[in-house]
């Protein structure tokens, strides 16, 4: 949603569209991971050993012990795999070669015998074929000799599609399909793909409170790992159960993930045991004759380091972003997923917010992309993304951001015949006025939300298909599709102009929630107004009438997610409510560290109060405590606050408009694919440095401002642009309005 994000001026959104239609004609030059490879790596079928790790991953959730699967289908990897590739050699080449799976290799189409680690391939132009079946695991290899390497350029396939005739000749013409490799960070040829562990380290509880035969073990806060016994000495029943909080902890019978271990004879030992959970209390209760010296526990993490960074003059904002930092990163896995202790699954909706909030944090593009290929698994589409329909927009979606955000077109070429099918489906499943509705076996979510009617055509639904819809024409355009670019252009205009016609309400000034049987509704809801805002889909006029008619109207029904609460802060921080925003930010995200928390939670009201906030979906302690979706902190301050956002893929072209918003001082960093933007800011001086790109800064000033380097351009009586090239420390004085 990033790169469809309003800006204060139409003239700037003319250049966005100017800038983005001249970078698709020349997205080549731009995507770093289309250039000739040299580093060997492992390689398989692109999107295959992502959905294999997710099926891995997300079936280890539990709930009180029982094994609880995905709502979804789960599709898996092909069993069977040809990977080639030509190379012209000047000298003969030793070549290493290593597989997952049973494998046999053919040089210019003649069989090795037997199976070889090392082959020779002889100078001039060859072809190397290397066929792998592997059941359990993603069929995989790793090539290397001095030139000849494993690397996305090698073509691979799931089906030959080839005959041989009576006289044993292969056919000349084959209807075989051929794609790119797809790959990860997996350069040891010694470490398999299928052998890939997050890593650990061991922590201990900061207290433990004996009663009995039990211990309640307090870690000291929200934390994710493995319970490690110490000292196992007897037999008889371990009982272990989790809590995100004190009173979970200490309920039997209501704490939603618990071990329940049985030694049936004498053992002195240790125990790491075989699920990781989430927790920051955990009661350890013996029965007689079994006792423990002592526990800790092995964090689980991956280990991705923060390139982004916020800090500024109110200390309870610094707290926010860095819980906000640390409930991102427990969410942050082999995936992002939604969060730690009860779910555990890759949702779309969840992972969406987590891509923007990582691009202004790890700026991770490897757990982007295996995200988005696990949420889409494969052909043929039988239902929406999760089920959700609103889910599958924001995969779309989340897409072209990948893109904007890293400038790596392959990605988007290697997708686009998946976004296809993908968007097909959603076409096939139109009602007689184009519009997207809900049909058996889909879940219209848009938000948890009590008495939030998902009935009939939602306005919600309508506003993120036209802008799915839009984004399937940029990426058309990306892959040279004209046909498409044009289809999925006039589909988009079609619904954007029914979201206008049947939903806009000249007396509420808004758009209503929805139309059932033809017929708009007279309920006003937050939802698709806020997102037409940063969609820029509102006259200026409009908008001001939603920001009082919808967002700061009290009467309309308010957001208690974080997830939601994301969206609306969004919108108001593009119609320039820095100020507001934050102290909403401190309301909002302030009250759950007033209530002791360390990471952030699903959902929160300040209207609830002691085991009120612990309760969901029926259960006392089905809320998550650390939830992915409220650390939207971080990516509200990067993009709104420091101002920096890309207007071009990969950040070779970018805005910078700071907002202090009330705060005397901030600085921070925005990581870029190549390198970071820097910034300072308070009330009289910005300093700036870029190491790639060429940016533009704006800011108002009462006076002209002055500075190193500059080459200013002034917009109107106050507003002031500044060209920031790369490379070039920027000290520029002005005075705020």
């Amino acid at each position: 949603m990033q790169s469809f994000h309003k800006t204060k001026k139409r003239i700037q959104q003319a250049a966005l569209i100017i800038l983005l239609t001249i970078s698709f004609g020349n997205v080549r030059a731009q995507s770093a991971t289309e250039q000739p490879e040299s580093k060997a790596t492992w390689i398989w079928y692109p999107g295959d050993y992502e959905i294999w790790l997710s099926n891995q991953m997300q079936n280890r959730r539990t709930d009180r012990g029982s094994f609880f699967p995905v709502f979804w289908k789960m599709d898996n990897h092909f069993v069977l795999m040809d990977f080639h590739k030509t190379y012209t050699l000047q000298k003969p080449e030793e070549v290493h070669i290593y597989a997952e799976g049973k494998y046999n290799v053919k040089l210019d189409g003649k069989l090795f015998e037997g199976t070889p680690s090392i082959i020779t391939v002889p100078a001039g132009k060859h072809k190397i074929n290397i066929k792998v079946y592997s059941l359990a695991t993603v069929p995989a290899i790793f090539v290397k000799g001095s030139t000849i390497v494993s690397d996305t350029s090698w073509l691979l396939t799931y089906e030959d599609k080839e005959w041989i005739d009576e006289t044993g000749k292969t056919s000349d013409v084959s209807a075989t399909q051929w794609v790119k490799a797809g790959s990860g960070n997996f350069n040891d040829p010694n470490i398999l793909p299928s052998q890939f562990k997050l890593a650990t380290r061991p922590q201990s509880p900061i207290s433990v409170a004996k009663e009995g035969d039990a211990s309640l073990m307090d870690f000291g806060k929200e934390t994710f790992g493995y319970i490690h016994l110490h000292g196992i000495k007897g037999k008889g029943k371990i009982n272990i159960i989790y809590g995100e909080s004190k009173e979970e902890a200490n309920s039997d019978s209501e704490a939603i993930t618990l071990d329940r271990l049985y030694f049936d004879h004498e053992v002195n030992t240790d125990s790491i045991l075989p699920l990781s959970k989430a927790f920051r209390y955990i009661k350890l209760e013996t029965s007689d004759g079994i006792t423990v010296d002592s526990v800790s526990m092995l964090y689980e993490y991956a280990d991705i380091k923060d390139k982004g960074s916020f800090r500024c003059s109110d200390t309870l904002i610094n707290k926010i972003y860095d819980v906000a930092k640390y409930t991102l990163h427990l969410n942050t896995r082999e995936f992002f997923i939604d969060g730690i202790k009860r779910d555990r699954w890759v949702w779309s909706g969840d992972a969406y917010q987590s891509y923007l909030m990582n691009y202004y944090l790890m700026n991770d593009n490897e757990t982007v992309k295996r995200t988005i290929y696990a949420l889409r698994g494969k052909d043929p589409v039988t239902s929406h993304i999760n089920t959700i329909m609103d889910y599958t927009f924001y995969w779309f979606l989340s897409i072209y951001d990948y893109y904007m955000y890293s400038g790596d077109t392959s990605f988007i070429k290697q997708n686009y015949p998946r976004m296809k099918t993908l968007m097909d489906f959603c076409l096939s499943r139109r009602n007689k006025d184009g519009l997207m509705e809900g049909q058996p076996g889909d879940w219209i979510f848009i938000d948890w939300a009590n008495g939030l009617s998902k009935k009939g055509e939602v306005s919600f639904e309508q506003m993120l298909f036209c802008r799915s819809l839009e984004t399937m024409a940029l990426c058309a355009k990306i892959n040279n599709d004209v046909k498409d670019v044009n289809v999925y252009t006039n589909l988009a205009k079609d619904v954007k102009q029914k979201l206008f016609d049947y939903y806009w309400n000249d007396q509420k000034k808004a758009l209503v929630h929805s139309r059932i049987n033809g017929v708009a509704t007279q309920n006003v809801t937050r939802y698709a107004n806020m997102f037409g805002i940063f969609f820029n889909y509102f006259t200026p006029k409009q908008e001001q009438e939603i920001k009082t008619s919808v967002l700061l109207n009290n009467s309309v029904q308010k957001i208690t997610t974080p997830y939601m609460r994301f969206y609306e802060l969004e919108a108001l921080c593009a119609l320039g409510d820095q100020q507001l925003v934050l102290k909403e930010m401190k309301d909002y995200w302030g009250g759950m560290l007033k209530l002791g928390a360390t990471s952030f939670w699903e959902e929160y009201d300040p209207s609830k109060h002691g085991a009120e906030n612990y309760a969901m979906y029926g259960r006392a302690f089905g809320k998550s405590l650390c939830h992915a979706w409220g650390a939207s902190p971080i990516y509200l301050l990067g993009k709104y606050y420091l101002g920096v956002s890309p207007t071009s893929p990969g950040y070779a072209t970018y805005n910078v408009q700071p907002s202090l918003g009330g705060l005397k001082w901030m600085e921070g960093t925005v990581p870029t694919p190549h390198g970071n933007i820097r910034l300072r800011c308070d009330q009289t001086t910005i300093r700036i440095k870029a190491s790639e790109g060429e940016g533009t800064l704006r800011l108002k000033s009462k006076t002209v401002p002055k500075g190193n380097h500059m080459k200013l351009k002034k917009l109107n009586n106050d507003l002031y642009e500044i060209n920031i090239q790369p490379n070039v420390e920027y000290t520029i004085t002005y005075k705020t309005l």
